[in-house]
């Protein structure tokens, strides 16, 4: 495997980072995950202008985006896949062992692994704990990742690909890698930004192309869903057909079976939407 660091490719086994870089002591970065079919990726625009935001959110400077796209073809090149999870990660680089930032600039790698394409259907549950929506870091994809490794745990040992939360006012908000969406008498809804959740590319172009409403919803509505469906990078639009052990019918249902066709209709016709 190759992987791109710090401006060049190198051997996997030959690519290392500091032990005192700022996004391994404190999380102190952001990242990007991306699909990749046949050597290209997907959304690939829409993911570098995230990143930016995020690094901006946290006050680190701004990536350089002609790198970062010389490191995605790259990488994608030395690695070929038929369908891949391709990662781009921007740290605060070599810092002091505490919250303060270094001097020494920061640190960006790009690498891709081969990925299995998702089922059409998938399990979920909910969770007891929430996303602050009034965190400095709400809405980011940094890198501080911990509370999602501990809920998605709790998923998978109910047999669940993942785990829905509410946010502090008891709103429907997230899952910890994916947007999530309800049909709601026939109604397409999903929760607005200003829930704390991620600003999700894949969910921004369901709400384009399926006409998807930005909706405040109480977490309780997931009990009464006619539909649910997630959407990620990964995922594309992806069925729950299970939530708490209750069956949500014959998933994907009519609303979410249209969605995942338009999605992938337009998707094909274009690379980079």
């Amino acid at each position: 495997m190759r992987i791109w660091l710090d401006g060049e490719l190198r051997d996997a086994d030959n690519a290392r980072v500091s032990v005192f870089d700022h996004g391994l002591t404190v999380g102190d970065g952001v990242f990007e995950t991306l699909k990749a079919r046949h050597g290209k990726a997907f959304a690939l625009t829409r993911h570098l202008d995230r990143l930016t935001r995020s690094a901006r959110g946290l006050g680190l400077p701004d990536p350089d985006l002609d790198e970062v796209r010389r490191a995605c073809a790259a990488v994608l090149e030395a690695n070929p896949v038929e369908h891949g999870r391709l990662r781009v990660t921007y740290t605060g680089g070599v810092a002091p062992l505490g919250s303060d930032r270094g001097d020494a600039g920061t640190t960006l790698i790009a690498a891709v692994v081969a990925s299995d394409p998702r089922p059409d259907t998938t399990a979920a549950v909910t969770v007891p704990w929430v996303r602050n929506e009034r965190s400095a870091v709400a809405g980011l994809k940094s890198t501080s990742y911990a509370e999602n490794v501990v809920a998605l745990a709790a998923a998978q040992r109910e047999g669940a690909s993942e785990a829905l939360m509410a946010n502090t006012a008891g709103r429907l908000c997230e899952g910890t890698g994916s947007n999530v969406f309800v049909v709601l008498d026939g109604e397409l809804h999903t929760p607005p930004l200003e829930s704390g959740c991620l600003a999700g590319i894949t969910r921004a172009l369901v709400v384009e192309w399926a006409g998807a409403k930005e909706t405040d919803l109480p977490f309780d509505v997931l009990e009464r869903a006619e539909e649910v469906f997630l959407t990620s990078s990964l995922r594309d639009a992806q069925a729950v057909l299970r939530l708490d052990g209750r069956e949500l019918g014959s998933a994907p249902g009519p609303v979410t079976a249209e969605v995942m066709r338009i999605f992938e209709v337009k998707a094909a016709a274009d690379i980079d939407p």
